[in-house]
């Protein structure tokens, strides 16, 4: 008991001694310097922009609009404003947001890009833009850089739209849209699924390499993508196009993806977040990866409205977002005041992906 209150009182006369000695070394008048903020850079395609969740971002008629369709409900604004209120290791975070709807891996980097928005573009189309890592300004000060990209590789939503037109009027349990991918249908495209992955694997190598090389000192978090369809596909109404169907404007026709190439899709996801993963890892710099899918599983695009995170062909969005899209020699149309969400995470799906976010990036910094 002696040894404890000696111990103790010890403890409280250094405590005294070093507050003392620190006073001293302050003049007086000083005030202490403020920490510096944590550069937070944002990169990613519409999974990260948000595309339609929330208000436009920057606000519509803003000579700043770039055509990337970023929004305020995206997850790195949900993220920027908790760090905000409870700021890491009492340092501010200074978010830069060049996120793009439409990025492919190498417009991280290396290319420009010609953003497709459908909001109001203007006459003659949206101009190009720099690679996000120029745009962002990366560099050796940046503290953290978060990046969700790789789905327009493939790219996931041609192969969607393949699916549904070449599902419609099959059996439930066929899969035409699987099997011209695993062949490699030069009609449809010449590039096989597993060369597709592969061309994927050395792009997303290729993008974090030069990501390290403008940030060689910031915490890189690469962000996965959510749960899309459900891994019994046979709960997938095949003509519900708030799921994977889809109406054809000035046409009696409903384009459906067969339930055998849902579970197909579905696949072709997991493979995309395990290529994101295996890179991260071997790129051997520390790096983090997210996963989004395990915790959005059951939250699927087949879910009711109430449990879904993200929305199917057709859904809920801002009114600024359009009921219909032209893809390529087609326009899908939406009714009864959906509109054109394209298989995109909705608000809760943001929420979710920001909780996992926010998580990282504060034991990054921690």
């Amino acid at each position: 008991m002696f040894h404890l209150k000696t111990s103790f009182a010890r403890r409280v006369a250094l405590g005294a001694l070093t507050a003392l000695t620190l006073a001293a070394a302050v003049p007086r008048g000083a005030v202490a310097a403020a920490p510096e903020p944590v550069q937070w850079a944002a990169l990613g395609d519409s999974y990260t922009a948000g595309v339609f969740v929330g208000d436009p971002r920057p606000a519509l008629g803003s000579a700043d609009r770039d055509g990337c369709d970023r929004t305020t409900g995206a997850y790195p604004n949900l993220v920027e404003r908790r760090l905000s209120a409870e700021p890491p290791a009492g340092r501010p975070v200074r978010l830069t947001d060049f996120s793009c709807g439409g990025a492919v891996t190498e417009e991280i980097a290396t290319a420009r890009q010609t953003p497709i928005s459908p909001v109001q573009p203007p006459e003659g189309g949206w101009p190009s833009v720099a690679p996000q890592i120029d745009r962002a300004q990366l560099s050796a000060s940046t503290d953290v850089v978060t990046i969700g990209v790789g789905g327009n590789s493939l790219p996931f939503g041609k192969i969607l739209t393949s699916c549904l037109i070449l599902g419609t009027g099959q059996e439930d349990d066929a899969t035409p849209c699987r099997d011209a991918y695993e062949r490699g249908d030069f009609f449809l495209d010449p590039e096989s699924i597993r060369d597709k992955f592969q061309r994927v694997f050395r792009e997303y190598a290729a993008m974090l390499e030069a990501v390290h090389d403008k940030a060689p000192n910031a915490k890189v978090i690469t962000v996965g993508y959510p749960t899309i369809v459900p891994s019994d596909a046979t709960i997938c109404d095949r003509q519900d196009t708030t799921e994977l169907a889809a109406g054809i404007k000035d046409a009696e026709t409903r384009l459906s993806a067969t339930h055998g190439d849902i579970a197909w899709l579905g696949e072709v996801n997991t493979e995309l977040n395990a290529i994101i993963e295996d890179v991260t890892d071997l790129v051997d710099y520390g790096y983090t990866y997210v996963d989004v899918a395990a915790s959005s599983v059951g939250h699927d695009a087949c879910q009711p409205r109430a449990t879904k995170w993200v929305e199917g062909i057709c859904g809920q969005a801002g009114p600024y977002w359009p009921t219909d899209l032209t893809l390529g020699l087609i326009t899908l149309t939406c009714s009864n005041g959906s509109r054109a969400t394209l298989v995109h995470p909705n608000a809760a799906g943001h929420a979710n992906t920001a909780t996992l976010v926010e998580s990282a990036v504060r034991k990054a910094l921690t």
